[in-house]
């Protein structure tokens, strides 16, 4: 069935008369009458009536009427979904947070990106850097938060935040006391760290950057952040933390303290594959695009 004949016989419909409704098509009235008698011999059967103010549907051509109109809300739905979706205003985002960077510039940005894409289905699951890169590779995620530096092939970045990394010690450990902390003092001190597989990029930077003469004296791992800082407490232990992380959690028992220059960071960023952006994941990268570089280091 000929959509366009069928905008026309519902504007006809609407005016029943063929000089008002020609006018509303902006097209001749001449045109419009061979459209409508085009339509007719595709239905079967008549569709108005003429009279001398105008015309009538027939009882068919109400029926037509109704069902047309029906028709072309549809297709004016379904015209605009299939151009959301190619504009990346709809369809699914498969997106995976590092368990290190809850809250934060994270949370801001996926509330940013739900305002301006409400159409979007946010598919949100929480892993560790090496595990979303490893479901990334997979396909089985458009992108994934993560620590850099990565070292993967076919991956890119695009930098989001830089945080100071805050040493966290026990309440009644000497080092609560200290307002800032070198690093020779930790230089000696048993540390709780989680293992490095879970991000061999972060944990690399935060040994260079705290033990730079000799690597730090591991005594526990732990698999999160919330078990790091429970084990800080009861003094296993010091631990470095991520800022943002450190201080949402609050634990009773630990003291969060600040090193001397220069001052250890962790980076957050947005992990992709370039041969794999879907329009959701480009809209995504449009918001990320206007936050500045990463300082260098």
């Amino acid at each position: 069935m000929d959509l366009r004949r069928m905008r026309y016989f519902v504007v006809l419909a609407e005016e029943l008369n063929f000089t008002r409704a020609a006018h509303r098509l902006h097209i001749a009235q001449p045109a419009l009458s061979q459209q409508i008698k085009a339509l007719e011999r595709d239905i079967g059967a008549p569709l108005i009536e003429r009279n001398n103010r105008g015309c009538t549907l027939t009882a068919v051509g109400d029926v037509v009427a109704r069902e047309a109109g029906e028709l072309l809300a549809h297709a004016a739905a379904s015209q605009e979904r299939i151009r959301a979706a190619v504009a990346g205003r709809q369809g699914e985002l498969r997106l995976a947070l590092t368990r290190s960077a809850r809250g934060g510039p994270v949370d801001a940005l996926i509330a940013e990106f739900r305002r301006h894409n409400p159409g979007v289905d946010l598919a949100v699951q929480t892993g560790w850097t090496a595990h979303n890169v490893t479901e990334l590779l997979a396909g089985r995620l458009d992108a994934a938060f993560v620590r850099p530096p990565l070292d993967t092939a076919g991956m890119e970045c695009r930098h989001i935040a830089r945080e100071e990394l805050l040493l966290a010690v026990p309440a009644d450990h000497p080092l609560a006391r200290e307002r800032r902390i070198t690093r020779r003092r930790i230089a000696t001190e048993p540390v709780i760290l989680w293992p490095r597989e879970n991000g061999p990029g972060m944990r690399d930077r935060i040994v260079q950057q705290l033990w730079p003469d000799g690597g730090p004296s591991i005594v526990r791992e732990e698999p999160d952040d919330e078990q790091l800082l429970l084990s800080v407490a009861s003094g296993a232990g010091i631990a470095p933390v991520p800022e943002g992380r450190a201080r949402a959690l609050r634990m009773p028992g630990v003291r969060l303290k600040h090193m001397t220059a220069p001052k250890p960071t962790v980076d957050l960023a947005l992990a992709y594959q370039p041969t794999r952006v879907t329009p959701p994941l480009q809209r995504l990268l449009t918001l990320i695009a206007p936050w500045p570089p990463p300082p260098a280091p």
